[in-house]
């Protein structure tokens, strides 16, 4: 039992989740109410006394952009309402991928988006697989990195011995080591170049790979480009079967399909976006991240470590 329960409210882009996260909990969700007036503008009311309360506020901020507003306001107005603590679970952080100036006159978005939830009166934030872990220095509050590859690690501790992690990029590289260590496998990468956003062209694959069994890993899918293409050059390369492995499932465009028609034998997602319901997913996979974020909540909660939810190869 949880004494002094906390109080976990859902925003609307992940409803789903934040269920969840409450039956394993064994809460009742937060009540709150948004209305979108007639010109689109958000408006958000917690319909229950959270003054001196624990309140942990989900919300995934994919586009469109009114998911991170509509995440502002509500951390607006639980601050307005006086509650003692307020921690902004973010299952996927959206414009993390703007972290740095790489060309002139452009927009380090990450930083900014950490800067303003702070400003809406955020105490903590907690957050899953970042698209890069130094985003953690961005912020000025305390920041919780979870960590989805236990999730999906379980998938494959049964897969023949010639399993191979691949890095579809140099800068996934960190990620597929960690899964590598758990899994006793070994590791390859692939060297891409990307000629402008959103196209990518696959260069070389570094790494002993014919007739091995493959897990692609990375953080995000957006057009599919990159993973269709990676697993495009492991076939090419004479890899045997290729799984997929990635936490956020954002699937813009015509991504879905160009997935379903290539030659991966499986994709796994995780939850933390939501996946839209007008598709047939046969190839791809969603497993649930609602486990790893509710005990991070409890133990944000009772003030202790979490450090066991997001352990990662530091090598």
């Amino acid at each position: 039992m949880i004494d002094k329960k906390p109080i976990i409210f859902s925003g609307r882009s992940n409803p789903v989740i934040a269920r969840k996260i409450n039956e394993y909990l064994n809460l009742i969700p937060g009540e709150i109410e948004f209305q979108n007036f007639s010109d689109g503008e958000i408006w958000v009311k917690y319909k229950e006394n959270i003054r001196g309360r624990d309140v942990f506020l989900i919300q995934s901020t994919p586009p469109p952009s009114d998911n991170l507003m509509e995440l502002l306001i509500m951390i607006d107005a639980a601050r307005r309402s006086s509650a003692k603590r307020i921690t902004a679970v973010i299952p996927y952080f959206g414009y993390a991928r703007q972290d740095r100036k790489d060309q002139p006159r452009v927009s380090i978005t990450a930083k900014l988006v950490t800067n303003i939830i702070t400003t809406a009166g955020a105490d903590r934030v907690i957050a899953m697989d970042l698209h890069a872990a130094q985003l953690q220095g961005f912020f000025d509050i305390p920041m919780d990195h979870l960590y989805a590859s236990p999730i999906f690690t379980g998938l494959f501790n049964e897969i023949e011995k010639d399993l191979v992690v691949c890095s579809p990029d140099v800068g996934s590289i960190k990620l597929a080591r960690s899964y590598a260590k758990r899994l006793h496998a070994g590791i390859a990468v692939i060297d891409k170049r990307r000629p402008r956003a959103n196209v990518v062209e696959v260069m070389n694959v570094i790494g002993d790979i014919e007739g091995k069994d493959i897990l692609l890993v990375d953080d995000l899918i957006d057009t599919g480009g990159t993973f269709v293409n990676a697993v495009k050059a492991l076939k090419e390369k004479g890899a045997n079967k290729i799984y997929g492995a990635v936490t956020h499932a954002l699937f813009s465009g015509n991504a879905v399909e160009i997935i379903e028609k290539s030659e991966v034998t499986k994709l796994y997602v995780s939850d933390s976006i939501p996946l839209r319901p007008d598709y047939e997913y046969k190839k791809i996979v969603q497993k649930t991240a609602s486990a790893i974020l509710a005990e991070a909540i409890i133990r944000t909660y009772r003030n202790e470590s979490i450090s066991s939810l997001f352990e990662i190869d530091k090598g």
